[in-house]
């Protein structure tokens, strides 16, 4: 009996306390990986900024610009907003909570990475690349064509599918094809670098963290329970 219970106790103990750990552990790798990537992906981004008008500039076709165009308005903040009430009127006449926190969690991120993202346009105008002006930087505050930086689309639509990330991480991760093919159809159409990209990307990602701290919490990720 004692080598039975002996034997039971190694099966349970790693699972509790040993299990823990390496999920912490691996949460910090993923912070400091994510520490370094960041900076290096966004001096890359400027760095490439005129490269990669210039490529766009070069490739267009007619039928790739239609197509992109059609990308970029619906991928704006109102199909988004449109979809998430619609998926949450679907999650609560269902009577899910669960899904019901995690989509209007999802649509006030959208609403945080809009807002911020508009009040750095007026803050840091920059000129879009399809605009002829030497003044590349501090142009007119109310100005369109000086609301480069950041990609709004870009951001409010990472924040969005973001949220989903943390939520139920494989289809967050899946749906994160949408905000990258949004942000290639606004560099293509030339309203925005890639930097201008880049750094939406950042700014999305940091509202989806902040709004899945505070109303995801009790919510756990199914993906990662099952990793562990």
């Amino acid at each position: 009996m004692r080598i039975a219970d002996f034997k039971c106790g190694l099966k349970i103990a790693p699972g509790k306390s040993g299990g823990n750990l390496f999920v912490k552990r691996r949460s910090v790798f993923y912070w400091l990986v994510g520490l370094v990537i960041t900076p290096i992906a966004i001096g890359a981004a400027f760095y490439f900024d005129d490269a990669m008008r210039n490529f766009f500039v070069e490739h267009q076709n007619r039928e790739v610009l239609h197509f992109m165009r059609s990308v970029s308005r619906l991928g704006d903040w109102p199909a988004h907003f449109a979809l998430g009430l619609i998926f949450a009127g679907i999650a609560w006449w269902r009577g899910s909570k669960k899904w019901t926190r995690i989509f209007l969690s999802m649509l006030i991120a959208l609403a945080i990475a809009g807002i911020a993202g508009h009040l750095i346009k007026r803050t840091i105008p920059r000129a879009r690349p399809s605009v002829k002006s030497e003044l590349h930087w501090g142009g007119p505050r109310f100005s369109t064509k000086y609301h480069a930086f950041p990609s709004g689309h870009v951001a409010a639509s990472t924040a969005f599918f973001g949220v989903l990330i943390f939520a139920r991480r494989r289809i967050g991760l899946a749906c994160l094809a949408i905000p990258v093919l949004i942000g290639f159809s606004r560099m293509y159409l030339g309203a925005h670098y890639l930097s201008d990209v880049v750094c939406a990307a950042v700014l999305g990602f940091l509202c989806a963290l902040l709004v899945a701290n505070f109303f995801l919490r009790k919510i756990p990720n199914r993906e990662s329970q099952i990793e562990s």
